[in-house]
C-alpha cells in the first residue's frame, strides 16, 4: 500500500502534506472573456442560457461512464453541468489529498471541455449533497473550532482544500480555454452565518486564480443575508427551491413549498435558479419511481416555463440530473440509503425517463431561441376565461414576445380552452389556447425564425434548424390538442402537406396553418419571398423523438434512435454516434447523402421531406449468468489479535462529551467510517448482572454484543444527542443481562461489540453540535468493572477505491472482500448464529463489445433481521437492509467487468439458515451503441 501511494505522489496524483499541487496543464485553447449584466452570462460579449444540472462524479464510480452521462446531459439540449467536488471524497487524512482514478476530476473537466458543457464549479468546502458529513472529511470533526465559519481551526483546514482544487479548477476555466463559466461559494450557507467566513473564501478562490463569476446558491434562510450585499455577497446570488417538497408518497402533491418562482436578488446580475427541484430524497422510503411521479413531466411544464417568463431567468441548475449511487459509505445517515436515483431524468442505471423527454423538449427551446436570453416583462395577453393565468416577456432589441399560459390555480385539474387578445409585434389577433391541468405553455411571437418571420403559434417551439438553405422547424402541443400556426410572407406561397391533417388559408400577408396534434404531420412552405421550410407538427412524444446536433456543417436534426451522442460531417456523409433499444427506422435531416452510424453504413432513401432515412438494429439479447457455487467464511467476534488500538482517551474534540470513560468514539481514534468493532477486558468479580451500553450510530445503524463468545443481543444505535433540544443524555440504550455462570470472580473477562456506524451528519445548521455529533460507543458499564478497552477499524486507505470503501470488519482487513478471496473459503453450513457471515462467488458477465448492457444485484426474500454489504470486485455497492426500500443495487461497468468477484458479509442479530441470501443479476436496460 504504501509502496503503490508512493508512486502515485511521485506522479502528482496524490498530494502529500504540504506539497503543492501541479496538475496536468489544460490543452491550449483559446481563452474567453466572461462577463454578465442583469439579463445573463456572456463569453466574449455574446449572450449565453445557462441551461445546466447536477451530476455526482463521486457516485459514479466509474470514469469510462461519466462520458456516458455526460453525453446523455448535452443530448437533451443542456448546455451545462452543475459539479459538487467532495472534500471527504478526495482527503482520507489531514494533508493527503488523492485525484487519481475515481476522484481524477482533471479528466472529468477535460471531458466537459471536449463536449463543450460549461461547469458550475461547486468545490464547497462544504456541499450537503446528503452525503456523509455534508462532503467534510471525517477528520476535521476532530479539528478544534467550528465548521463553516471563520474560527482559525477550520479556516485552516479549508484553505488547504481550497489550495487543492481551487488551482484545478482555475486552469480549467473558460477565461483559459477550459469549461468552468462560474464558482459557487460555499452551499446554502443560511444558517449561523458568518459574513468574514463568506468573504474569505472568496478571497481565497481570487488567489488561486478564479477569476469567472462567483455565485451562491442561496436557500431557506428567511430574514438572514442572500449575499447579494454587504459583507461575503457574491456577484451572482442564486436561489434554492424545492416547492415539491419531498413528499414521494403522494404523487398528488403540488407546491406545497410555494409558489418557486426564482427571485430576482441583484439589479445588476442575472436571475439565477441556482438549485432547483429536479427530484426528491426518499424520505418516507416510498422508492424512487414515487420520487418520478412527485417531480414528474407536469410539474415540470408548469415551473419550469414559470421561472423562464415569471422571472426572466438565464442562468438555471436543476438538481439532480443523473443521482447516482452512495455506494461504500458515502450516504449521510438521516435521509438517504445507497441508491441516489434521486427520482431524477436520468436513472441511477443510466437510463432516460418521460422527465428526459421534458427537460429535452425545453432545453432545446430554452437554447434555440436566442432572444429568450434578454427579456423584460412586458404586458400579457387577456385571456377570455379567468380561470386561465398569462404572463408575459420581450426582447427589447426584437421585440419577440414570450406568453406564458397556464391555470390560475396550479393545483387544478381540469382541461380549459379560451382565446386571447394578443397584441404581438405584427399586429393585434384573437389566438385560440387550450391548457390541460397541470400544464403551461410558452407561446412565441413575432420571431425570426431562421429565414421565417413566425407571427404567432399556440404551438409551442421545440427547435429549428437550417440545412441546405432550408428552414426545418419542429413545433408540438399535447396529443389532440388544436394548434395554429401564423407566418408571415409577402406573397402567396406554395404550401403542400407532405403527411398529416393540416389545413391552410393565405389573407395577402399571414399564411394560417390549422391542424390538431396527432403523430407527426409535415408541411412544406415554398416561395413568398422567403426561403423554402419544412415545418414539423408533432406531439409531446413524437417531439422528443428528435436530436439536434451541432456539426462543423451547422446543426442538424436526427430522429427514432434512444439517444445521439455526436455528430460530424464527413465530406457527404454524417456520422453518427447513437444508441438504439429497439430496431427501428433512423431519419436524418443534415446537408448529406449518405449516413453511417456506429461505424457503419446504414442504406437509406430520400424522402418526400428530403431528409434520409434508413434502419437501425436494435441490441441482441444478453443472458445473465446465474450466482452460484457460493463458499463461506465466518468472522468471529473480534476476531484476531492484530491491528488493535489502545482507547484510553480521557478527552475529546467533540463538543458532545461521552456519558462514560474512557472516550470511545471511533473517530477520535483515526476510524471514521463503516463497523468497528471494540473489546473490553476486565477482571470479573461473579456479580456482574447487566451490561449497559450506549451507542450513537445514525439513523439505521445498531451494534452487536457477546461477552466471552456468548451473544447476549443487540441495539439499535443512536441518531441525535446533542443537536437537538433537549438533550439526550442516554442515546442508543442497550441493557443486556449477563447469563448465569458466565462470568467467575477473578477470572479473566472479554467483551465484544460490533458497532454499524451509518455515514456523518451533515451541517446544515453550521453548528457543530450537529456535524461533530460521535459515532460509536458513547458509554459503557459493566457492574463495578474497570474495563481496559481496544478498538479496531478500516484499515488505512484504499489507494484505488478511496476512503469511502471499507469499515472494520476482520474479513475487509484480511481482504475477503477483493477478488482473489485472500485464504480459504468452505462450503455454507446448514445454520449461522449472529454476527458476521461472509459469502463469496465467481461469474463472468459476457456482453457484446457494441452494447451498453445495464446490471444490477437484485436481494430476494428471506426472513430474519440483518445487514448485507455487497462487494463486487472489491468495491463496495452498498448496503442491503432486509425490509428496507431498496433491493436492487447498480453495478455499473467499470466496476463490473467479464470476470467478476462478489462478495457478501452478512451482520444478523439473529441464528438464521446458512446458506447466502437470495441474489440474482437482473438487467435494468441494453442498448445498441457505437464506439467512441
Amino acid at each position: 500500500m504504501r509502496i503503490v501511494l508512493a508512486l502515485l505522489m511521485v506522479l502528482g496524483l496524490v498530494v502529500a502534506p504540504g506539497a503543492a499541487v501541479n496538475a496536468a496543464p489544460v490543452t491550449q485553447a483559446r481563452e474567453h472573456k466572461v462577463g454578465y449584466d442583469k439579463y445573463s452570462l456572456t463569453v466574449d460579449g455574446e449572450r449565453i442560457m445557462v441551461w445546466s444540472g447536477e451530476f455526482h462524479y463521486f457516485r459514479l464510480p466509474s470514469p469510462e461512464l461519466w462520458r456516458d452521462v455526460l453525453e446523455k446531459i448535452r443530448a437533451a439540449g443542456f448546455t451545462g453541468v452543475s459539479l459538487y467536488f467532495h472534500w471527504g471524497y478526495h482527503s482520507p487524512a489531514p494533508g493527503v489529498y488523492d485525484f487519481s482514478g475515481v476522484r481524477d476530476v482533471e479528466r472529468l473537466l477535460r471531458m466537459t471541455e471536449e463536449l463543450g458543457l460549461y461547469v458550475i464549479a461547486r468545490p464547497g468546502p462544504y456541499i450537503n449533497a446528503e452525503t456523509t458529513g455534508g462532503g467534510f472529511p471525517a477528520w476535521l470533526k476532530n479539528v478544534d473550532g467550528r465548521a463553516r465559519s471563520s474560527d482559525p481551526g477550520y479556516t485552516a483546514a479549508y484553505r488547504e482544500w481550497l489550495g487543492r482544487i481551487n488551482p484545478i479548477l482555475a486552469r480549467h476555466q473558460v477565461t483559459r480555454g477550459g469549461s468552468v463559466i462560474a464558482y459557487n461559494a460555499e452551499n446554502e450557507y443560511g444558517a449561523n452565518v458568518d459574513p468574514l467566513y463568506m468573504e474569505q473564501l472568496q478571497e481565497k478562490a481570487r488567489a488561486d486564480g478564479i477569476d469567472v463569476p462567483i455565485v451562491h446558491n442561496n436557500c431557506c434562510n428567511g430574514d438572514l443575508p442572500n449575499w447579494s450585499s454587504g459583507q461575503g455577497a457574491v456577484q451572482i446570488p442564486g436561489v434554492d427551491d424545492y416547492p415539491q417538497s419531498f413528499n414521494c408518497p403522494d404523487p398528488g402533491t403540488w407546491g406545497t413549498w410555494g409558489e418557486g418562482v426564482t427571485r430576482r436578488l441583484r439589479d445588476d446580475a442575472p436571475v439565477y435558479a441556482a438549485e432547483y427541484q429536479a427530484g426528491a430524497i426518499d424520505l418516507n422510503n416510498a422508492g424512487y419511481e414515487k420520487c418520478r411521479e412527485l417531480t414528474g413531466p407536469d410539474y415540470m411544464k408548469v415551473y419550469y416555463k414559470s421561472n423562464a417568463i415569471g422571472s426572466g431567468a438565464t442562468m438555471f441548475g436543476y438538481y439532480m440530473l443523473y443521482g447516482g449511487t452512495s455506494w461504500g459509505w458515502l450516504p449521510q445517515p438521516n435521509d438517504v440509503y445507497t441508491s441516489y436515483d434521486y427520482g431524477a431524468a436520468i436513472t441511477e442505471s443510466r437510463g432516460l425517463t418521460t422527465k428526459y423527454d421534458e427537460f429535452k423538449r425545453q432545453g432545446y427551446f430554452m437554447t434555440t431561441v436566442a432572444p429568450l436570453r434578454k427579456t423584460d416583462p412586458a404586458a400579457a395577453p387577456k385571456p377570455s376565461d379567468p380561470a386561465v393565468f398569462t404572463q408575459a416577456r420581450s426582447n427589447p432589441d426584437t421585440r419577440t414576445q414570450f406568453v406564458l399560459v397556464r391555470h390560475t390555480d396550479r393545483r387544478a385539474s381540469s382541461d380549459l380552452s379560451t382565446t386571447v387578445d394578443w397584441a404581438t409585434p405584427d399586429g393585434n389577433y384573437s389566438v385560440p389556447v387550450r391548457v390541460n391541468g397541470r400544464d403551461a405553455k410558452i407561446l412565441v411571437a413575432g420571431y425570426d425564425l431562421g429565414g421565417q418571420r413566425l407571427v404567432w403559434s399556440n404551438s409551442e417551439i421545440l427547435t429549428h434548424v437550417t440545412v441546405d438553405g432550408r428552414d426545418v422547424a419542429i413545433l408540438y402541443g399535447r396529443e389532440g390538442e388544436q394548434g395554429s400556426t401564423v407566418l408571415r410572407y409577402s406573397s402567396a406561397p406554395d404550401v403542400r402537406v407532405l403527411e398529416g391533417d393540416v389545413r391552410s388559408s393565405f389573407d395577402g400577408k399571414d399564411l394560417r396553418l390549422d391542424y390538431t396534434h396527432s403523430g407527426l404531420a409535415r408541411v412544406l412552405v415554398s416561395g413568398g419571398g422567403r426561403p423554402p421550410m419544412l415545418l414539423l407538427l408533432g406531439t409531446d412524444e413524437t417531439a422528443a423523438r428528435f436530436w439536434r446536433m451541432d456539426t462543423g456543417a451547422g446543426p442538424v436534426l436526427v430522429r427514432g434512435t434512444s439517444v445521439v451522442r455526436d455528430a460530424k460531417m464527413a465530406g457527404d456523409k454524417l456520422v453518427l454516434r447513437a444508441d438504439t433499444d429497439a430496431p427501428g427506422d433512423v431519419e436524418v435531416f443534415a446537408p448529406a447523402r449518405r449516413l453511417v452510424v456506429g461505424g457503419k453504413h446504414v442504406e437509406t432513401r430520400r424522402t418526400p421531406s428530403g431528409s434520409l432515412l434508413g434502419a437501425l438494429p436494435g441490441p441482441r439479447a444478453v443472458t445473465l449468468p446465474a450466482l452460484s457455487d457460493w463458499r463461506y467464511r465466518a468472522e468471529p467476534p473480534a476476531f484476531g489479535d492484530t491491528g488493535w488500538t489502545v482507547a484510553d482517551k480521557t478527552t475529546t474534540a467533540s463538543p458532545i462529551k461521552p456519558k462514560t470513560l474512557p472516550v470511545l468514539y471511533s473517530d477520535d481514534y483515526g476510524y471514521h467510517h463503516g463497523n468497528v468493532w471494540y473489546r473490553g477486558d476486565f477482571t470479573a468479580e461473579g456479580t456482574e448482572k447487566t451490561v449497559s451500553l450506549n451507542a450513537i450510530t445514525g439513523k439505521g445503524g445498531s451494534y452487536l454484543v457477546w461477552l466471552n463468545g456468548r451473544y447476549l443481543g443487540s441495539a439499535l444505535g443512536g441518531t441525535q444527542a446533542d443537536s437537538e433540544a433537549p438533550v439526550n443524555r442516554d442515546p442508543g440504550r442497550g441493557d443486556f443481562p449477563v447469563p448465569e455462570g458466565l462470568l467467575a470472580k477473578g477470572k479473566p473477562a472479554r467483551l465484544s461489540v460490533l458497532v454499524t456506524n451509518m455515514g456523518h451528519n451533515d451541517d446544515w445548521t453550521a453548528d457543530d453540535t450537529r456535524f461533530k455529533q460521535p459515532r460509536g460507543l458513547f458509554g459503557a458499564v459493566i457492574g463495578d468493572a474497570k474495563v481496559s478497552w481496544q478498538i479496531r477499524g478500516a484499515r488505512a486507505n484504499d489507494v484505488e477505491r478511496g476512503p469511502l470503501n471499507t469499515g472494520g470488519l476482520y474479513g475487509e482487513r484480511e481482504g475477503w472482500h477483493l477478488p482473489g478471496g485472500h485464504g480459504r473459503w468452505d462450503r455454507p453450513p446448514a445454520t449461522t448464529g449472529p454476527g458476521v457471515s461472509w459469502y463469496r462467488t465467481d461469474f463472468r458477465f459476457d456482453a457484446p463489445r457494441d452494447q451498453d448492457v445495464s446490471v444490477a444485484l437484485r436481494f430476494g426474500e428471506r426472513a430474519g433481521k440483518y445487514r448485507v454489504f455487497v462487494f463486487v470486485n472489491g468495491w463496495n455497492m452498498g448496503q442491503y437492509v432486509n425490509g428496507g426500500p431498496q433491493r436492487d443495487f447498480v453495478l455499473p461497468a467499470g466496476v463490473l467487468k467479464t470476470a467478476n468477484s462478489l462478495s457478501l458479509a452478512v451482520v444478523s442479530t439473529e441464528s438464521g439458515p446458512g446458506a447466502p441470501v437470495p441474489v440474482s443479476l437482473v438487467q435494468l436496460g441494453n442498448h445498441r451503441t457505437g464506439p467512441r
